[in-house]
């Protein structure tokens, strides 16, 4: 009897486990396009040689910002339950990290959230509509460390270049790094670049969320540096 009361508990708790997974929305037709499962807050374009528009985007009209390998998706998640009345892009070049945002956005019931899997200088240089993005984000990207791999880093003109063809007229482009030296070399390249004007940024001048990986460093006693920095050229 011990055995067989064993055996029907084991059976319960499997068939409770089964109950209380997440089934997740998926897009049919995405999903058919690609060949894999794509769920609904992944954003597919039809065509990706074919420079998308908003409405391709979102289906409601919104101040609309972009979070640059937005990775697992703890900032960008901050971001949109913190402005519901916008609309939030992530971009993020792995799928496992794509596929974990798009769950979190979906436990969250969060519909102002997309998520493209695409790397990022052909997005922001091809594919995404100009003039048309509130604010730019860019947080804690790859610093190249050796100098013979510097010209991998993104915080040059070409990056900038793509960065000003996307925002509108009032957008701003921020950037954060834990890495004292490509702080300093990107604040230099963006202080040579007329496009933008670098603005102070205190902590209290809007919310804005630290990472997990942010308040362990924090915890460490280290911080990270920031430029804000505004369009002033069209």
């Amino acid at each position: 009897m011990i055995f067989v009361g064993l055996i029907y508990g084991l059976c319960l708790s499997a068939v409770k486990h089964t109950a209380m997974k997440t089934t997740f929305p998926i897009d049919e037709a995405a999903t058919k396009q690609l060949g894999r499962e794509v769920y609904t807050n992944e954003f597919v374009p039809q065509d990706y040689f074919a420079e998308q528009s908003l409405s391709d985007l979102f289906e409601r009209e919104a101040p609309t910002e972009i979070d640059l390998g937005c990775g697992d998706g703890s900032f960008l998640m901050q971001l949109a339950q913190q402005y519901p009345e916008r609309n939030f892009l992530g971009v993020e070049r792995l799928m496992g990290r794509v596929k974990k945002v798009c769950k979190k956005a979906y436990r969250a019931e969060l519909t102002n959230v997309k998520v493209l899997r695409l790397e990022t200088l052909y997005t922001i240089g091809w594919l995404l509509p100009k003039n048309a993005f509130s604010r730019i984000h860019l947080i804690c990207p790859d610093p190249w460390p050796k100098e013979k791999h510097h010209k991998n880093r993104l915080m040059q003109e070409p990056f900038f270049d793509a960065v000003h063809a996307l925002l509108d007229d009032e957008g701003e482009f921020l950037f954060r790094t834990d890495h004292e030296e490509y702080y300093d070399w990107s604040a230099e390249r963006m202080a040579a670049y007329s496009k933008f004007a670098t603005t102070p940024w205190k902590e209290d001048d809007f919310f804005y969320p630290k990472s997990d990986f942010q308040l362990q460093w924090e915890a460490e006693g280290k911080s990270l540096q920031n430029l804000r920095c505004r369009k002033v050229e069209k």
